[in-house]
């Protein structure tokens, strides 16, 4: 097992001066003539065929329930480019909406507003309370729900329109009732698209409950459509690897019945442990530090969201503040130190 020295700065230090590893170092006092800049996002609007609902949600899980669809709720943030993405890709798209509206009511909740949501009889909310309560951390977020309000799937973050359409047949079916989702998709994608690649990167360890430090574990499979993206425009890039040079990174073939130990010191298999953390999605990455899980990505990420999840953590910053205080902080570090952020790089 490899072992990792730490050292406990404090956090706004390591902030400031270690915005970008590898470049150079600011000072804080060291001035700053024109502030950084956010590009990226991407404005969008809700499509008008979206429920106009009054947010009683458990009443809208009954009457779409009534009429033998779902409810889909569709969280998501303003400026998201991910969000406008999958609008534009399997809400707007002809074929696409269609389905959608056949078997759905779509109704959206914007994570920073206001209105007050019913979520059920016992917790009325505004959008932005709910959000939290819900641990909504990438958008877009969609949850699912039945006649009965019972929530039977959900997506935390873009999916192709590819992938969506199995999604939205395994929640219109009523598949959910017979098995996982991940079990479904596996049955309904297509084998050998993707042969899993060797990388210096990757440690050689199967025994992960000794790894007290950061660990990053990324699950994949050869049905996984989006793992050589991830591998070309995210691993590969130096800024990223030089992010995971604090890390254990452990990649582990789903497909496959590889024997490990977990964090828990349980003997398990590559694939039973996926499944034991829900992770449907390929590649999966979820992010341990002394043993507990801190973080997660379930969808494809650009380059700047996957250097913040990992900096956080590879810095330790997890320790001491909160995953939205660290991306507050960290933003405004670089902003004012002149650096432009490029949400969708």
């Amino acid at each position: 097992m490899k072992m990792k020295v730490w050292h406990h700065w404090n956090c706004w230090i390591l902030l400031l001066c270690l915005l970008v590893p590898g470049s150079r170092v600011w000072a804080a006092t060291e001035a700053v003539e024109t502030r950084g800049k956010v590009t990226g996002g991407e404005a969008y609007a809700i499509p008008d065929w979206f429920k106009q609902s009054f947010l009683d949600i458990a009443e809208d899980a009954e009457e779409a329930g009534a009429e033998g669809r779902h409810v889909m709720l569709f969280f998501h943030l303003d400026e998201c480019p991910y969000c406008s993405r999958m609008l534009r890709e399997s809400f707007e798209a002809e074929a696409m909406q269609a389905l959608v509206r056949k078997s759905f009511d779509v109704i959206d909740i914007n994570i920073k507003g206001d209105r007050q949501v019913a979520f059920d009889t016992e917790t009325s909310l505004s959008e932005k309370e709910l959000s939290d309560r819900l641990r909504v951390r990438s958008t877009p977020a969609i949850l699912f729900l039945d006649g009965d309000n019972n929530l039977v799937a959900r997506l935390d973050g873009y999916r192709s329109a590819k992938r969506f359409r199995h999604v939205l047949d395994y929640v219109s079916s009523g598949a959910y009732k017979d098995g996982s989702l991940a079990d479904f998709m596996a049955k309904n994608q297509q084998a050998g698209l993707y042969q899993l690649q060797p990388d210096p990167l990757f440690s050689s360890t199967r025994d992960l409950s000794g790894e007290k430090g950061p660990l990053l574990v990324i699950f994949e499979d050869d049905r996984c459509e989006d793992c050589a993206e991830f591998h070309e425009k995210l691993l590969a890039r130096e800024d990223i690897r030089t992010e995971l040079a604090p890390y254990t990174v452990v990649r582990l073939d789903t497909g496959s019945d590889e024997a490990l130990v977990d964090v828990d010191g349980k003997q398990t298999t590559a694939r039973a442990w996926a499944d034991a953390l829900k992770m449907e999605y390929r590649p999966g990455v979820v992010i341990f530090d002394q043993g507990r899980e801190i973080s997660r990505a379930e969808s494809l990420l650009f380059p700047f969201h996957f250097r913040e999840m990992v900096r956080y953590v590879g810095g330790g910053f997890n320790r001491t503040m909160d995953r939205n205080a660290f991306s507050d902080q960290y933003r405004e570090a670089l902003l004012s130190s002149g650096v432009d952020i490029d949400l969708g790089d």
